[in-house]
């Protein structure tokens, strides 16, 4: 298991680069519906989001970064931090999910940073899967983190939806659910699992809902994390009024 080593000197020059280099040339528009902040500062809160694309966590990142004040760390795939061990210093820790005790070693320092009201963000899903793919199927660490976890921890349910619409270039949308509460020992850690994948499942199936039903993929209420980019037409609208002065 690897541990975090937050680096406030390497955060500083990454979150620029993530958000200048990284979103801002691939996205067209980053939007967020709902708030990451919902509770008291020293609440301890799990986010828990669907995992669908290789952005998803540098995504998130400038996210908490951008509109919360909570102190944010995120579960990371042990093969994959240790070939990007530099996430170690923006606050990512590993799991091994294939061996038992390094599973139960993540889960009691998640469960540790809970308990010093830091945030922690999962992955249930444990994978990389299509954002279409359902049912999502929820690996049972996260039952086995809130049962270690402070009695008072809160799971905010977070889906991201990416979609093309009338440019070029990809849209995301995050939307931030209501947080849960429930007295978590006295849960078992599948009916835990199996409880929050119905949840989420049922909130990313309203988002994908509203993102169809909405106009050019934007939904009411929302905030940007990244300002939209031009598009061809409106490069193309602006020449042909240039062109005709």
């Amino acid at each position: 298991m690897i541990p975090a080593g937050k680096s406030s000197s390497f955060q500083m020059v990454f979150r620029k680069y993530n958000e200048w280099y990284l979103i801002r040339r691939h996205f067209h528009s980053f939007t967020m519906t709902g708030s990451l902040d919902a509770l008291p500062p020293q609440q301890s809160i799990i986010y828990i989001m669907n995992h669908s694309s290789w952005w998803d966590g540098l995504l998130v990142y400038h996210a908490y970064n951008r509109a919360s004040i909570g102190d944010h760390y995120m579960m990371m795939e042990e093969r994959q931090l240790k070939r990007y061990d530099f996430f170690r210093k923006a606050g990512a820790f590993s799991i091994e999910k294939e061996s038992a005790s390094d599973v139960r070693q993540s889960m009691r320092y998640a469960a540790g940073l809970l308990g010093q009201s830091k945030r922690v963000w999962l992955f249930p899903q444990g994978e990389i899967r299509h954002l279409e793919t359902r049912p999502l199927i929820f690996r049972p660490g996260i039952g086995l983190l809130l049962r270690q976890a402070p009695p008072e921890t809160a799971v905010i349910p977070v889906t991201l939806h990416y979609g093309l619409y009338q440019q070029a270039r990809l849209q995301a949308s995050l939307q931030i659910g209501k947080p849960i509460t429930r007295n978590w020992k006295q849960i078992s850690s599948n009916d835990c699992a199996a409880m929050l994948e119905t949840i989420l499942t049922d909130q990313l199936d309203q988002h994908r809902q509203q993102l169809i039903l909405s106009k050019e993929g934007y939904l009411s209420e929302e905030i940007h994390l990244i300002p939209p980019k031009r598009t061809t037409d409106d490069k193309f609208d602006q020449y042909r009024k240039l062109r005709k002065r």
